[in-house]
């Protein structure tokens, strides 16, 4: 009695580098979302979710228990690993068109070109399947769109093909089997065609090379990313400002903005906001006539009575002691001679 091989979904699954086998279609669309929120779930199949326009957020809830935010805009993409809760939120008035491909693997037939195969041949393939990830975020010059708009074409021709020679009319799928896991809906044959392969190799070499470019430049990016965060800190620290608006402006997720930021500068994002303000309240104490009543606003700090406390922890004086201690700068000028 032959034993069918369990594939799972999961691009990271040992057996696509240790047996033969090809990519099975799960889903493909188009879809237009406006002031949604989805609830959290997962299903048995890698997803890729496109941002043709517009923009939205993805919440991933990640191994260890906590989740993780990523903010996606047109031209970006997110792989999602089967198996990961995840959920879409897009805001009201803020629409967000998307392309989704849905899929999982299967074994393939001799002769044809498998993802073992093609990590042997592709080394960045190779690594990409190694180090396994929840979920990517990648930026994409359109390569990836491309390929995802032929491949999703493709797979709707050759169901309209398929279905014309089938005898078994069209149905939809009864509202009661679409929680199923997905292997229990007797979906169509993992046998897509040469086509559908073809561009599924060129899907999965694209991402690979883009995350190998992202992984190489990751030290250089999150340097830039901290410096972009230091710039906004001081455009803005006369604002009251948090860290969930410091993020939102260089675009990445709070816990990965502190952990970058302290790696780089040994402070968090929050002790180097308050050491910005506070040398700047020592500038206007020292070379200006501001009353001390109002220096806190320039500063970003709306209670008087925090902004004493934070300065005297800072310098350990209180801005009436700074300011009568501090010799006031007086600009003078050189008399003209005659």
């Amino acid at each position: 009695m032959s034993i069918t091989k369990r594939w799972t979904g999961s691009l990271y699954q040992e057996a696509l580098r240790t047996e033969d086998c090809g990519p099975r279609f799960y889903a493909y669309y188009y879809k237009q979302w406006d002031n949604y929120r989805m609830s959290y779930h997962h299903h048995d199949s890698t997803e890729i979710m496109y941002i043709i326009s517009g923009m939205c957020r993805v919440d991933v809830q990640m191994p260890d228990g906590g989740s993780e935010q990523a903010v996606l805009k047109k031209g970006q993409f997110i792989m999602l690993d089967a198996g990961v809760p995840h959920r879409l939120l897009v805001e009201d008035g803020v629409p967000c068109r998307m392309l989704n491909v849905e899929f999982g693997f299967s074994g393939s037939p001799p002769g044809q070109l498998s993802i073992r195969q093609l990590a042997l041949e592709e080394e960045e393939v190779h690594t990409l399947l190694t180090n396994a990830s929840p979920y990517l975020v990648l930026p994409d010059p359109e390569e990836v769109y491309h390929i995802m708009k032929s491949l999703v074409l493709e797979l709707d021709q050759r169901g309209l093909l398929e279905q014309g020679r089938s005898t078994v009319p069209m149905k939809i799928i009864p509202l009661e089997e679409r929680s199923h896991h997905r292997e229990a809906r007797n979906l169509s044959s993992p046998e897509q065609g040469m086509l559908v392969r073809t561009l599924f190799v060129q899907l999965l070499v694209r991402v690979a090379r883009l995350r190998g470019e992202m992984s190489r430049s990751a030290p250089d990016q999150a340097e830039l990313y901290v410096k972009r965060t230091i710039e906004f800190m001081h455009h803005n620290m006369d604002r009251n400002i948090q860290m969930k608006d410091i993020a939102a402006a260089v675009n990445l997720h709070p816990g990965y903005l502190h952990r970058i930021f302290r790696q780089h500068t040994h402070r968090t994002p929050t002790d180097y906001l308050t050491m910005l303000r506070m040398e700047k309240a020592k500038m206007l104490l020292q070379q200006t006539n501001i009353p001390i009543s109002e220096i806190s606003d320039y500063v970003g700090v709306g209670s008087r009575q925090y902004f004493h406390m934070l300065f005297k922890k800072y310098t350990g004086k209180t801005p009436v002691q700074y300011r009568g201690s501090m010799e006031r700068i007086e600009w003078s000028y050189p008399e003209e001679s005659e």
